[in-house]
Formats: C-alpha cells, sequence, structure tokens
C-alpha cells in the first residue's frame, strides 16, 4: 500500500467520510472542482481508504457498473486508522454540535496551534468551508464546519 501523506484535499474527503453515518464519499462539500474530485476519489480507492459499494441514492452515485448497477464510495477500517481514529467508527460518540479547539486535541493528538491553520487556511482559504464559531457558556468557543 501507499504510505504517501494524504494531501489536505484527500484529508478532508476522508475525514467528512469518515463523519458520516454511513461513510460515504459522497456529496463530496469540499470546493473543488469536478475532475479533481474524481482524481482524488480514484487516489483514495487505489490506496484501500475508500472502497465501492452499491449506490442506494442518486446524490451518492461515483460510476455507474454494467453489474451492479450504480455505485458510491465509502471508507474502510483503514481510513480510520490513517486518519488517527484507532477504534474506527462510533457514530454514537460524534456531536454535530461541534467541538472546541482543545477537544479536537484531545481525540486528535494535534497541537492547537495546528488545528487553527488547518481550520482557517486549509478549511476556509484552500478548500472555501464555512466554518461556523459560537461561544459556549461550559466549553468554549466551538467550531462547526456549516
Amino acid at each position: 500500500m501507499n504510505t504517501t501523506p494524504l494531501s489536505d484535499t484527500q484529508t478532508v474527503i476522508l475525514a467528512a467520510a469518515c463523519a458520516r453515518d454511513e461513510r460515504r464519499v459522497f456529496p463530496v462539500t469540499a470546493r473543488i472542482k469536478g475532475g479533481a474530485v474524481g482524481n482524488v476519489c480514484k487516489s483514495l480507492l487505489r490506496r484501500g481508504l475508500v472502497e465501492e459499494i452499491a449506490a442506494t441514492d442518486l446524490y451518492t452515485v461515483w460510476r455507474h457498473d454494467e453489474e451492479l448497477g450504480p455505485v458510491t464510495l465509502r471508507a474502510t477500517e483503514r481510513a480510520f486508522q490513517v486518519l488517527g481514529i484507532a477504534d474506527g467508527p462510533k457514530y454514537d460518540d460524534i456531536d454535530p454540535s461541534g467541538a472546541t479547539v482543545v477537544e479536537i486535541a484531545e481525540r486528535s493528538g494535534w497541537m492547537e496551534h495546528s488545528i487553527c491553520g488547518l481550520m482557517s487556511g486549509t478549511f476556509r482559504k484552500n478548500l472555501g468551508l464555512t466554518i461556523s464559531s459560537e461561544k459556549d457558556e461550559t466549553r468554549g468557543r466551538v467550531y462547526r464546519i456549516v
């Protein structure tokens, strides 16, 4: 398997898939052009970080197969390992209300300044994602990708 580090775009797409209940890659929310999405997905597929499964929703179709029909992509268990999510998906543990920088640091093992740089540089500027920020009285400043 390829051990080359993930690009920012690959990381964002894979992390979004891992956060979804069914680990689906599509719809891609990162602001990248259509051809680039295909290239990123092909790379993730070659590396065993995503796998093809039958698509049940037209908004998640990756390609059409003569035998299987509509096919989509789903993050594999290896994707969780590469992203540093050791135990794989725990959907009852996901909090859709966002996370503080401290909470992200505790779960990811990253330094707090690296997380801030990732959010402002990669997520906001490079990928064009919208990140909301709200002050919570008990948790502090909470960030969420909108």
